[in-house]
């Protein structure tokens, strides 16, 4: 007779947590007032980096202000804890890891480039509001903008070197000259170093610094004069600026910037 089988107990499965379906956050935040658009970065995560969805969520905005003539200003900021910490380089891997001849990310540095232009070139006065750190594509980003303002606690980097990289993103490297100088660029460049709020402003960087919690009405006191000029009067001004700077840069090898970005990732190591 066999002996009494007394079977194990078993632990009903304790479930795991439910996967996550809620929709990814938007990677932009609009919101307009008469004639001025805030647009702000929302990075996920507090990832205060560049993505690919964030190139094209801002390329899509400056897009269609082509039909909004009555729109005269654009101030440019971020709901995260730094204005931004420079472009995607985990997009970056992923994108070389499936496709390592590089084609895809060379799409990725091309939508820089188009970023960059399109704030250059949108008939729209565009304004920098920046905090926190301010580090290689987010500078870049900031200094397309005719108008900066930072809270006196930004600290800046232009890290690309450090990482091996030439700084070829958005074709930055021109109108950076052009805004501060060929001769602290160089340096700030080759030697990676950090500078803080009151540097950039000796630099022209920053045309404002202020206190954070003041920050916001440094911006008011340029876009509510702003919003009340002719928007034609205004748009002619801008293109007139962005015309004699870009006459400054007699040789400008800026769409040269995504290829260049792409071969040095390509290449063998």
């Amino acid at each position: 007779m066999n002996p009494l089988h007394t079977p194990t107990a078993v632990s009903p499965t304790t479930p795991g947590p439910p996967p996550d379906t809620s929709p990814a956050p938007a990677p932009l935040s609009l919101t307009r007032t008469g004639a001025v658009l805030h647009v702000r970065l929302n990075p996920a995560a507090q990832d205060d980096v560049l993505s690919t969805a964030v190139l094209d969520a801002l390329i899509a905005v400056l897009d269609g202000l082509h039909d909004q003539p009555d729109l005269r200003i654009l101030v440019l900021s971020s709901l995260g804890s730094d204005f931004c910490l420079g472009a995607d380089r985990q997009e970056y891997q992923e994108s070389l890891a499936a496709d390592p001849a590089g084609n895809a990310l060379l799409r990725i540095a091309d939508k820089a480039q188009r970023l960059c232009q399109a704030l250059e070139n949108t008939h729209a006065v565009t304004i920098a509001r920046l905090h926190g750190k301010v580090v290689g594509a987010g500078l870049a980003l900031a200094a397309y903008c005719d108008l900066r303002a930072g809270a006196d606690t930004c600290q800046f980097r232009m890290p690309e070197l450090g990482l091996g990289l030439a700084p070829a993103w958005g074709g930055a490297m021109g109108r950076l000259i052009t805004e501060a100088g060929a001769a602290r660029i160089r340096e700030l460049m080759l030697t990676c170093e950090n500078f803080d709020a009151p540097t950039a402003h000796r630099l022209g960087l920053l045309h404002k610094v202020a206190p954070l919690d003041t920050l916001d009405h440094t911006i008011t006191s340029w876009t509510r004069p702003l919003a009340r000029r002719s928007p034609q009067a205004l748009a002619l001004t801008k293109r007139m600026l962005t015309g004699y700077s870009k006459a400054a840069r007699v040789a400008d090898p800026a769409l040269l910037d995504s290829h260049l970005l792409t071969a040095q990732l390509t290449r063998p190591h």
